[in-house]
């Protein structure tokens, strides 16, 4: 399948080698074709993106100016929140709930005059690690169907790598962005935290949750990054800097002046092909002439246990307003209030959710939340500090996107060792920090494998210079997924 980057198409409406209701009936027959097999889109927008084709082909016909996404479809995670249209977060909770306003990122999209085109699969309220949470439907990845495709943005990582939208959002609490991404073989953005407007998201984790874009090229990353990283006063975390200009300075990345970080003994459980793999995009960067240096991150080796008391504290409370009364689904069963309270959540709640509620109410707990929660928050203060202290010796720390290639539909059943996909994620988020997925390579049986690189707080700009010169120099490891070569 043809890759057709968002430059492109904009570029082919604007020049009217291509209407806007040309492109959207493209990609509408790709979907149609394709995710049968794949289950990447809970729910396609098609009257909608056609009536914004159908305004955008008189737009351009009356000689106005066209935004910088112009013509380009955008597949969107199914927590962020589309007015008038169903934002599920893949719970039966949520099955049939309409939103009753835009979130930011797509006012901010539509602006532009992208057009948002489906609503994409994901873990429940976006607790997972590979898409199997969904209480929908089931997500593959398209480089091979009996893999998952990470999580919890699955079904947006897989819409962008089976080439059924050029962009996709999707959101990153603790890697669920740059996880899928590395699992699925294309580019995924985790932005410092507070540079993309929040507001319109389904809270998870308040103080970690992110929107970040897929796209198969860190061009259009950056495209998307200019689009999107604005102040909202709608957000009270949103950052009151001015938007950057990625392209132009996309290319002014200088190797030679530029150290990289590696923490080598965080990396030693890696699976040995993903440590096969990491120590060829070393060699890559050396070649560069990227300098590149051993770093000593110990307080990373809590980041595990530090995430999960502080995500699931913050879950407990973001999902408290889940209660059967206001909006949702609420138990048939049901007699009193009570009973409307504990049987809708019972009845529409997934186990892995019931279990972050859980683990989060109890850290919240009287007698426990000095014992856990302060203490996570101090070790998260730690983990800061270290990266401060670290990025004095360094522009930017390298490790694996996942700790392994893509697991089989069904191998991981242990909570705990789902958890551990994060690893090489987590420390961002409990940082605010930026940091990119970018494709890598490929294991021996064929599926994709990452690189993640992350940079300073509101160092974006530079992070994806860097993304941008690597890709460049490993251009010959591109190739469309498996079930896509015809």
């Amino acid at each position: 399948m043809k890759e057709e980057r968002c430059e492109d198409i904009r570029n082919s409406f604007c020049q009217g080698e291509q209407s806007a209701q040309e492109i959207v009936h493209r990609y509408l027959g790709r979907i149609e074709e394709q995710d049968k097999n794949l289950g990447a889109y809970l729910r396609l927008l098609s009257d909608r993106a056609l009536k914004k084709a159908e305004a955008l082909d008189k737009k351009r016909a009356e000689g106005k100016p066209l935004g910088k996404l112009a013509a380009v479809p955008v597949a969107i995670k199914d927590n962020i929140n589309i007015k008038g249209e169903i934002t599920s977060c893949g719970s039966k909770f949520l099955e049939g709930h309409r939103s009753l306003f835009d979130a930011t990122v797509i006012r901010l999209l539509e602006e532009e005059d992208a057009i948002p085109i489906g609503k994409t699969n994901l873990d429940e309220f976006a607790m997972g690690s590979s898409t199997e949470n969904s209480a929908l439907q089931e997500t593959c990845n398209p480089w091979n169907l009996n893999y998952v495709p990470g999580g919890s943005s699955g079904g947006s990582a897989t819409a962008v790598a089976a080439r059924m939208a050029p962009l996709a959002l999707g959101s990153d609490t603790g890697g669920s962005v740059r996880q899928p991404a590395g699992f699925c073989g294309i580019v995924g953005m985790k932005p410092t935290y507070g540079r993309i407007s929040r507001y319109g998201l389904v809270a998870f984790g308040s103080s970690l949750d992110q929107i970040g874009p897929f796209a198969t090229t860190t061009r259009d990353i950056a495209l998307t990054m200019e689009v999107l990283g604005k102040h909202c006063q709608m957000d009270s975390t949103s950052l009151s800097k001015p938007t950057e200009d990625y392209l132009t300075t996309l290319d002014a990345f200088d190797p030679p002046s530029c150290t990289v970080g590696v923490p080598w003994s965080l990396i030693e459980d890696a699976s040995d092909d993903v440590k096969e793999n990491f120590n060829e995009a070393i060699k890559t960067l050396k070649g560069m002439g990227t300098k590149v240096i051993d770093i000593d991150m110990n307080t990373l080796q809590y980041s595990i246990a530090t995430y999960y008391i502080i995500a699931t504290a913050e879950a407990s409370t973001n999902l408290a307003r889940f209660d059967g009364i206001r909006y949702g689904r609420r138990s048939e069963r049901a007699k009193t209030l009570e009973e409307v309270y504990r049987i809708s959540k019972e009845e529409g709640f997934g186990a892995e959710v019931k279990r972050r509620i859980l683990l989060g109410t109890f850290v919240l707990s009287s007698g426990y939340k000095d014992a856990y929660y302060l203490k996570a928050l101090k070790v998260r203060t730690l983990i800061i500090e270290d990266f401060n202290r670290v990025f004095k010796q360094c522009d930017f720390i390298c490790y694996p996107a996942t700790p392994t290639a893509p697991f089989k539909k069904g191998e991981i059943i242990d909570p705990l060792q789902m958890y551990l996909s994060d690893v090489y994620t987590i420390p961002a988020n409990l940082a605010g920090l930026p940091a990119i997925s970018t494709p890598s390579g490929f294991t021996n049986d064929g599926l994709p494998l990452g690189l993640q690189v992350t940079a300073p707080q509101f160092q974006d700009k530079k992070l994806c210079q860097f993304a941008y010169a690597f890709e460049q120099a490993t251009d010959h490891i591109k190739q469309p997924p498996l079930h896509q070569k015809k």
